[in-house]
């Protein structure tokens, strides 16, 4: 990965963008693997997007089992990370999203509240005490062809909202979603699932 700061400007204009920002699944979305997802953006560009869910705790695997998995010490180690479904494309891939107090060679700034890491450094940074203030690791990640994200939200399937620590690595993961909404002062049970036009 590059070492470059992604904007995180938003967007609906031409050439303006949604990193950084936090995708909010409409009540209505159709994708089961997406319903009620919070999504951290990390990139968004002509390109397409990429962006880690940080709403859905994995469970069966643990941070202990990880390190075991991929031969890092010490186990126990002195300091874990949470483990998420970060989304369904390359499940097998981590990715530590993080506060952006430590970084090593291939972290890459998403904004002032997030960056992101997927090279084995950081995992030994917190395994030994060390590295990011808080974080989370994401197995995964969500996924968007150039031109697809636009036209989902376009067609009312998400809406965006600024990101905060809480949304981003807050314990109480059941309610990211509608503190996410909260945000934009939205009542999900009055948001309409279909698109309209002013």
């Amino acid at each position: 990965m590059a070492k470059r700061a992604i904007p995180a400007s938003g967007f609906l204009g031409e050439g303006r963008y949604l990193a950084g920002q936090l995708l909010v699944a409409m009540p209505g979305m159709q994708d089961p693997r997406f319903a009620h997802s919070v999504i951290c953006l990390c990139a968004h560009s002509a390109e397409g997007a990429m962006g880690i869910v940080v709403n859905k705790p994995l469970d069966g695997l643990s941070f202990d089992d990880l390190l075991r998995q991929l031969n890092l010490d010490p186990v126990p180690p002195q300091r874990r990370i949470r483990l998420f479904a970060g989304g369904p494309v390359e499940g097998g891939r981590g990715f530590v999203l993080h506060t952006p107090d430590w970084s090593t060679e291939g972290s890459l700034p998403i904004s002032g509240e997030v960056a992101l890491t997927a090279s084995v450094d950081i995992l030994k940074a917190i395994a030994g005490g060390g590295g990011p203030r808080r974080g989370i690791l994401a197995l995964g990640y969500a996924g968007w062809g150039p031109g697809q994200l636009e036209d989902e939200i376009q067609r009312n399937a998400w809406l965006s909202v600024p990101p905060d620590e809480a949304l981003l690595f807050g314990e109480d993961h059941e309610r990211k979603w509608r503190d996410a909404l909260a945000k934009l002062r939205i009542d999900p049970l009055l948001l309409s699932t279909t698109a309209g036009r002013a």
